[in-house]
């Protein structure tokens, strides 16, 4: 059993400089710099920004997300040994990969710690771009139930659980509720028709209706770069989740870069190409945790029934898991992390007392 140690649950509480509170999700935690620390961070360190740009602290935990929830496990295991320091590990290759292609920039100005990034704060597009390669996951259970029309695209009949489909597909839904806008219910997570993305674009915060074309562009780009590169370790990239969003650039204009992690078994879905050849679905994502779940729980309708989150809430808050269950997502995400970067990433055991360590190089502990 790993001890407490092994696992960051808590990462909204560091002491890291900063005169804003401190924005925590689900997994990520942002600590905005000062304007002080920012410019002396771009100046004493040469990095390719604006002196006005505003820097962030990204701190990454070791917490499992499924269904919108937070789960532990018995034992006080409040997290998945590993874990972050896989998806940073992971989002890290590819980004690097991405820079070597010349594909549009990321968020990341610098990696203070494997559990950290320096990043520029960006104007986010109200949007989680996914794009899907396979009839699997949500998509399967709406077409299974007789939906033909998904984000505004017609599909044929027919079709059959985890089949390719004839090409990439994007489908596009809502990041957070968004409010007054034509045809987009007021809901977390609700899928969204290109036309809509076209004739209400600034409500998304696109700058221009162009700039859709753009992020499906590089939303396209990205997955091509990370498809091509599972297929030479013998995985399938099913389906996956972007982030873009606004950054400012020296010369005073604006562009789109990629935000958030990439291509992690988080974001992403992911299956052995060997298996699938024979007619098996073998995933390395948390898929197979979520399935785990929708098997364990008395009622499955409270993960998969967004009426019901309120009940959905209290059955993550009270439920103890097999210490098994968050150990074989250890394993998966660990075990990824070496295939796509050819290194193990170390599981940390003292990971708040390291990081402390190194953001003090940067002078950003008060």
């Amino acid at each position: 059993m790993p001890s407490e140690h092994s696992v960051l649950a808590i990462n909204d509480d560091l002491p890291i400089r900063t005169d804003q509170a401190v924005h925590s999700g689900k997994v990520r935690s942002v600590y905005w710099l000062t304007s002080a620390d920012s410019r002396r961070l771009i100046k004493t360190c040469g990095y390719a920004l604006s002196d006005d740009c505003e820097l962030g602290l990204m701190v990454i935990s070791d917490r499992l997300s499924a269904f919108d929830c937070i789960w532990h496990a018995e034992g006080d295991l409040n997290g998945v040994p590993g874990k972050g320091a896989a998806l940073n590990a992971i989002s890290n290759h590819w980004f690097d990969l991405f820079k070597q292609q010349g594909l549009a920039n990321s968020h990341i100005v610098d990696i203070p710690h494997p559990f950290v990034w320096l990043v520029q704060k960006a104007k986010p597009l109200k949007i989680e771009a996914i794009a899907r390669q396979y009839l699997t996951g949500s998509m399967w259970r709406a077409y299974e139930q007789g939906e033909r029309e998904i984000c505004g695209l017609q599909m044929a009949d027919g079709l059959k659980q985890d089949q390719k489909l004839p090409e990439l597909i994007i489908t596009p839904s809502t990041k957070g509720i968004l409010t007054g806008i034509d045809g987009v219910p007021e809901a977390d997570d609700v899928n969204v028709s290109r036309q809509v993305l076209h004739d209400q674009y600034a409500a998304f915060n696109f700058a221009t209706p162009n700039d859709i074309d753009t992020y499906e562009q590089l939303l396209r780009e990205g997955f091509a770069v990370i498809e091509k590169a599972l297929a030479g370790i013998g995985q399938l990239f099913v389906d996956t989740k972007f982030e873009f969003g606004y950054v400012g650039t020296p010369g005073g204009g604006n562009e789109l870069i990629y935000m958030d992690e990439i291509g992690t078994p988080d974001s992403s879905r992911m299956w052995e190409a060997a298996a699938y050849a024979n007619g098996q679905v073998v995933e390395n994502s948390k898929e197979d945790f979520r399935q785990f779940l929708l098997s364990t729980v008395p009622d499955p309708d409270v993960l998969l029934n967004k009426q019901r989150m309120a009940q959905r809430f209290e059955l993550a808050a009270n439920t103890d898991l097999p210490a098994s269950a968050l150990m074989a997502v250890s394993e998966t995400y660990l075990n990824m992390a070496e295939k796509i970067t050819g290194n193990r990433p170390a599981i940390p055991q003292r990971a708040r007392e390291d990081i402390i360590d190194s953001l003090n190089d940067y002078q950003l502990i008060s």
